[in-house]
């Protein structure tokens, strides 16, 4: 005799739970992920987070956009032309309080911004960096308003006080630093793709965080501005830890995503982590846990995440 769903349903709870490891049949799901601009860190960690979803919940696919970065990504994710997107985190803190019914799926990974040089650069402090030619990267994307708001808070303005550099892609970053037609690059985290670029080069890197005095001034004029660490070894010959400023970077949701969607999403990516990880080193940072530190209000996480986060403990 046929069990009841109600039973069936039971059942299959049961059967997962005795065996975790298995992969369970699970209906197909397609999300369009909205990431940036080729050769920057964004369209990195979209593909290691396929690549890694792919040995998790083969039914969940994503497919990536590259876009023109954060700023684009929360309209896009407003008028729900994409699913989801890669939003850092000063302007992911906007577009979570416009009202427009955007939410947090999940903290990717700290952001501390940083200025990189040749190594044989005399730079060796934002002072010296005042007035000369830097690359702040893609007109639309988060490192450009990180900046302004980082910069901003010290009374400096990346337009007037320096002589701006603004790129198609971020790929074409390091070829300028190297050639020596920018005296900078702004970025920031671990393993991104054009600082490790330049680190690797025949002149190495020379990374120029802000100092002690600058950061408590920038995080005095800005709350979301929190100070951070580069870890040692984040990039070649870059021993040492470096302290600056920055912010998370987050997976936003639409307008609407279903509950169970992003529940059964925010599930596969914490499974997914130590296979994001082995291809993005900071892609350790992508859990529960610093989603529920990273966000100023739990009510920015979306339901189904929040009801994955009680489920652990992690949020009541």
């Amino acid at each position: 005799m046929d069990q009841p769903p109600r039973l069936r349903r039971r059942a299959a709870l049961a059967l997962a739970a005795a065996l975790p490891g298995a992969a369970l049949a699970q209906p197909a799901v397609g999300l369009t992920l909205a990431t940036a601009t080729p050769g920057g860190g964004f369209p990195a960690y979209g593909d290691a987070l396929i690549a890694a979803l792919g040995g998790v919940d083969p039914a969940l696919r994503l497919t990536p956009r590259n876009t023109a970065g954060s700023t684009e990504n929360a309209r896009l994710l407003a008028d729900g032309a994409v699913d989801i997107a890669l939003v850092a985190g000063e302007v992911a803190t906007g577009a979570l309080a416009s009202g427009r019914g955007l939410s947090v799926i999940t903290a990717i990974y700290a952001t501390p911004g940083l200025f990189v040089t040749r190594g044989d650069s005399p730079a060796t402090s934002l002072t010296d960096l005042v007035g000369k030619p830097i690359a702040w990267g893609a007109g639309g994307s988060g490192f450009v308003v990180l900046a302004r708001r980082i910069l901003g808070g010290l009374g400096l303005d990346i337009d007037r006080d320096f002589r701006p550099v603004y790129l198609d892609h971020v790929g074409e970053g390091p070829g300028m630093v190297e050639s020596g037609r920018v005296a900078a690059l702004w970025g920031g985290g671990a393993g991104w793709p054009a600082f490790t670029a330049i680190a690797s080069g025949p002149a190495r890197a020379r990374f120029i965080p802000l100092d002690e005095a600058e950061r408590r001034r920038a995080m005095s004029a800005d709350p979301i501005i929190r100070e951070m660490v580069l870890p040692g070894g984040s990039y070649p010959g870059q021993s040492a830890p470096v302290t600056s400023v920055g912010t998370w970077s987050y997976i936003l949701a639409r307008p609407g995503l279903p509950e169970d969607v992003a529940y059964r999403l925010a599930a596969a990516i914490d499974a997914a982590r130590p296979g994001i990880a082995a291809r993005l080193p900071q892609g350790r940072e992508t859990t529960p846990e610093n989603t529920r530190r990273s966000v100023p209000d739990v009510a920015m996480i979306h339901p189904g995440v929040r009801r994955l986060l009680v489920e652990r403990r992690i949020a009541g």
